[in-house]
């Protein structure tokens, strides 16, 4: 008898075990496809997650966010950013991209690859027309970065560039810190040393959909807001004049919310020279963290991103080059227009701009941005 009951019990204890499987990430992303090597170095899935249940995916291939897991309004969650279910989608050599990741040394542009310092003028590598953008080539979203620390709430990076790095001057030693609060923020702080002057402008290029579908979704239907009366209009090949214009009366005012779609079609130079909006806005909070930079929402869902951050450009790309050839997570197009990217950072090519806030680093000297992902539902 005691052999019957040890028996059926057993049992029960499997069908228990089976009717309640071990719960996998919300993300649906296997860890197993981001383990690799990379030119020597190996590649890993991060994963973060707060007590609210947010959850937000990293590789160190590029530092890139693979996936960000919010609740809508009805406590749904949704992925709100696009990016690949392998790590090897973001190897260059499958199709260069920017996916997620933590941009280094210089994110934007510079015009010409041309910069001076102190008298010395620098070549960099020309893979944006006659222009460096993102750094390179071999920009810092297309290397392995050094797990330094990781636990479940943060996942700290170093990226260890050498002097002439994409021909970029000075060793520099970087850190790019992700954290995920209670508050279902994403904090990220990027830090740098230099052994010889140099310029650094780090950022990060997530691509925003807060409808969680790129593919038939598209951002032209969420309303943005954004603190800043004035922009940096661009010439044909993205480069900025220089000069700092009102956006007043222009496509470009989104001082008050408004629909992204709303005037992106309008007949209006800067539109075509973007191919949609590709620009800088210049902050009005002079690099005060506790002012709102930055709205994102989802009307139909009531996802809400609210963007602060120490520097003084925020960079909007309206998705413009997505052209419905590429497939992500969940076999989900990145159609037209299907994401936004918004990237604290200094102004694109300041190297080139003395008026403009300076992005030289010295030896001696600490290079540090901040930037805060805020993830809330208005209903």
């Amino acid at each position: 008898m005691k052999k019957f009951f040890a028996i059926a019990l057993a049992a029960l204890a499997v069908v228990a075990c089976k009717s309640k499987p071990a719960q996998g990430p919300k993300s649906g992303l296997d860890p197993a496809n981001f383990v690799a090597e990379y030119q020597g170095q190996s590649t890993a899935l991060y994963t973060l997650t707060n007590a609210s249940g947010m959850e937000v995916a990293i590789t160190n291939f590029g530092g890139r966010i693979v996936s960000i897991m919010v609740p809508d309004k009805n406590g749904v969650y949704t992925d709100v950013v696009l990016g690949f279910d392998n790590v090897k989608s973001y190897f260059p050599e499958n199709g260069d991209s920017n996916y997620g990741a933590a941009l280094g040394r210089y994110a934007n542009r510079i015009d010409g690859g041309l910069f001076s310092i102190d008298g010395v003028q620098y070549e960099l590598p020309h893979n944006d027309g006659t222009n460096c953008l993102h750094g390179g080539f071999t920009g810092w979203h297309n290397k392995v970065y050094e797990v330094v620390e990781a636990d479940a709430s943060h996942l700290k990076l170093k990226m260890d560039s050498p002097d002439g790095d994409m021909q970029f001057p000075g060793h520099v030693v970087a850190y790019v810190t992700y954290t995920l609060t209670d508050a279902n923020a994403i904090d990220i702080k990027y830090e740098a040393t230099t052994d010889k002057p140099t310029v650094i402008n780090m950022s990060n290029h997530a691509y925003f959909n807060l409808g969680g579908d790129p593919q038939n979704h598209s951002v032209c239907d969420e309303i943005m807001y954004i603190n800043a009366s004035g922009y940096t209009p661009i010439n044909e090949t993205s480069i900025p004049f220089g000069t700092i214009d009102p956006v007043a009366g222009t496509p470009f005012d989104f001082t008050t919310p408004k629909l992204i779609g709303k005037d992106i079609a309008a007949d209006d130079v800067q539109l075509k020279n973007g191919s949609g909006i590709d620009h800088n806005y210049v902050l009005d909070t002079k690099g005060d963290e506790s002012a709102l930079a930055c709205r994102l929402t989802n009307p139909a869902n009531g996802i809400t991103l609210d963007i602060y951050t120490n520097e003084p450009g925020l960079q909007v790309y309206t998705g413009n080059f997505l052209d419905g050839k590429t497939v992500g997570k969940g076999g989900k197009i990145f159609a037209y227009r299907g994401a936004i990217c918004l990237e604290t950072q200094h102004y694109p090519d300041s190297p080139n701009k003395p008026d403009w806030p300076s992005t030289v680093l010295r030896p001696g000297e600490k290079y540090y941005s901040h930037c805060v992902f805020a993830f809330s539902v208005t209903k």
